[in-house]
């Protein structure tokens, strides 16, 4: 393992989609909901380990989550877990995270990942990673990973790549970006995975120090003047209070919308190691296995009469999950609240956001 090599986790979501079981006080990031053994975080930090020492890893998220992440990753030095008082999406967070690492090792390489991703091929995603740290630490150009797809799908992004313009690095591919997209809507998603040009967008990077904070600079310059002005209060006890009104200040923005589309240095590395960010129930639906009915089933105990192409959840031990002549449901059961309703994004996030307004937001 090189010293100079570090790994920078994004664990500051609330995880909304997938409700009831991440709450506000614990996002999904903190729950095994694969049902492993561990948290989608502890998977992320003990994946990394395996080629960055724990040291390396910093971890960052919001103030409320304190003490979880250091009961999940006790192995994590104070200083590598960076608090948030604000959700300002990524920018911040990442802007954060590079001008306190730059401070002492202004030499680094860092990949940048969410916390809660599902990695099949473990092996080959950290030879993905390693290729893709070693090639960056000598360049000034900002690299994402886009993951061939396999299905015209709604919930990611897509980066679409400049066929004419790529390069071999240690057997992989890598191709100079031409455009981002959002979310497309369906038959917008089958015409971007038809066409070959297009990758799903996974939210991981790789930089050194100096690319990304030069790129922030240039292109969002509010974001970069805020934390690197307070470079004097890093690893002091003036860090903390000088964060808050660093990120007070902030703008909310990804670093997608702020520099990556901007920037004429983003490159994306074309991967394939089994790769899916789970941010719904639909997404653990696709990957999970499922009965001869097509149902999606997580429970200790369960009997299914009629009932098709549906996903049953129930985190409570012993408890026996009953369900009669429903097809295309959600059946979600938590200690205090039991959800059922029709395989619907859109419904389902309607309802999570009535939460709110009926007055009923503790159970969020």
């Amino acid at each position: 393992m090189e010293s100079n090599k570090y790994c920078i986790i994004m664990a500051g979501g609330v995880g909304s989609r997938f409700w009831p079981v991440s709450r506000n006080a614990t996002p999904k990031q903190f729950l095994d909901i694969l049902g492993t053994g561990q948290s989608f975080l502890q998977a992320t930090v003990h994946r990394f380990e395996k080629i960055i020492p724990a040291e390396n890893i910093i971890i960052v998220s919001a103030m409320q989550y304190k003490d979880l992440i250091k009961k999940q990753v006790p192995e994590l030095p104070d200083e590598n877990i960076l608090l948030e008082t604000r959700r300002r999406n990524t920018a911040p967070c990442i802007a954060y995270a590079t001008y306190k690492l730059y401070k002492k090792h202004p030499d680094a390489c860092v990949v940048v990942t969410p916390s809660d991703h599902l990695i099949i091929n473990e092996e080959a995603f950290l030879d993905t990673i390693r290729t893709v740290l070693d090639y960056a630490a000598g360049t000034k150009e900002l690299y994402t990973l886009g993951i061939k797809p396999t299905r015209p799908e709604t919930q990611y992004g897509y980066i679409q790549t400049n066929r004419a313009k790529s390069k071999q690095i240690n057997g992989h591919t890598a191709y100079q970006v031409k455009t981002f997209t959002e979310k497309p809507n369906a038959d917008l998603a089958k015409v971007l995975v038809k066409s070959g040009e297009f990758l799903w967008n996974s939210g991981i990077f790789v930089w050194n120090l100096e690319a990304i904070k030069s790129e922030l600079e240039k292109h969002l310059p509010d974001v970069a003047a805020q934390f690197k002005e307070i470079s004097d209060m890093y690893y002091t006890s003036k860090e903390q209070s000088a964060a808050d009104d660093a990120y007070e200040a902030s703008t909310a923005i990804s670093i997608d919308y702020g520099v990556m589309e901007k920037t004429s240095k983003s490159w994306v590395f074309e991967a394939s190691f089994g790769w899916s960010d789970l941010g719904t129930w639909e997404s653990l639906y696709v990957h999970n296995e499922k009965d001869s009915d097509n149902n999606m089933i997580m429970a200790d105990a369960k009997m299914m009469i009629d009932t098709k192409d549906s996903i049953i959840v129930s985190n409570e031990k012993g408890k026996l999950v009953v369900v009669k002549g429903l097809q295309n449901y959600m059946v979600i059961s938590t200690k205090d609240v039991l959800l059922v309703c029709p395989r619907d994004e859109k419904g389902f996030k309607e309802i999570f956001t009535d939460l709110a307004v009926k007055d009923l937001s503790k159970y969020q």
